[in-house]
């Protein structure tokens, strides 16, 4: 829909229902676990990942990146923050992958800013979305301010543009908002592989200016007309549980899975459970 390229990785049977995965901030279409996506496949989806807009291998904004400190000023002045795009428009980038692969609709999965992206999906287009599951999100760009101020700090520093200090950065961000299951060698691997894949330092900044400039969906949410699952880290230090629970009151009979020992990450202790609930969410849309 928009004039955005898009990469993509669709794995699966071809008869199987879809469920397409939106991922966060900054973050490339890697960052979901080979894990998770097994435990998917294995309950009889068909899995769809991809780089959002300015990740990874897909289409990158021209012109500088916006500047995140006055980002942050200005929302906290409650101005009007102008942005290259809107979280509707990475909607709509979702939405045109799914007729470029022929799907009427789909289960949509959005972790983090994905879960965001993937809120303003269900809303703008209810008739594309069989069920919605935001993980680790929250209903509006408050909710990221009122983060640990360490994790914050290190999400919002600018990343080193060599490979080993932003892998380093990148490690050291993990460790931060993981909470008690961060394990290092699978931070440390998946820097690597993000930063040998596609390095796209910029992404971070536009994509926050993209949340600033999209405002509250916590009254909007109560217009949501597809089964709804939250799941939260009841130790996240970046979004925090209250957010999580924002988002499951304002979502009409929204099921609500909130994990003990996860932070902001998708740890491999909770893949089945997590995989088991959004099985459980596909099937009432049935």
């Amino acid at each position: 829909m928009n004039d955005v390229e898009l990469c993509y990785q669709i794995l699966g049977p071809a008869d199987a229902p879809p469920c397409l995965l939106v991922m966060g901030l900054g973050a490339q279409m890697i960052v979901w676990p080979d894990g998770l996506l097994s435990e998917l496949l294995e309950r009889g989806f068909q899995v769809i990942r991809f780089d959002n807009r300015d990740v990874g291998l897909s289409s990158k904004t021209d012109g500088p990146p916006p500047d995140v400190l006055a980002l942050i000023a200005a929302h906290e002045a409650g101005e009007t923050i102008e942005a290259p795009y809107t979280l509707s428009d990475m909607a709509d980038d979702a939405l045109g992958l799914l007729a470029h692969l022929g799907f009427d609709e789909a289960h949509v999965v959005g972790a983090s800013l994905g879960g965001m992206v993937a809120q303003h999906l269900a809303l703008e287009h209810p008739e594309r979305v069989a069920s919605l599951t935001s993980i680790m999100s929250a209903p509006g760009p408050d909710d990221l301010v009122d983060a640990e101020p360490e994790a914050l700090g290190a999400l919002l520093s600018p990343a080193p543009e060599a490979r080993a200090a932003a892998i380093e950065h990148n490690v050291n961000l993990t460790r931060l908002i993981s909470g008690p299951l961060y394990d290092e060698a699978v931070a440390r691997d998946r820097a690597r592989e993000q930063f040998d894949r596609a390095y796209t330092p910029a992404a971070g900044a536009f994509q926050l200016a993209a949340m600033g400039a999209s405002g509250d969906r916590t009254d909007r949410l109560g217009q949501l007309s597809c089964p709804t699952l939250v799941v939260h880290g009841r130790v996240d230090p970046l979004i925090k549980i209250e957010a999580g629970l924002a988002t499951a009151a304002a979502a009409p009979e929204a099921d609500l899975l909130v994990l003990g020992r996860m932070g902001h990450d998708l740890p491999r202790l909770y893949w089945p459970q997590v995989a088991d609930a959004i099985i459980g969410i596909a099937r009432r849309s049935e």
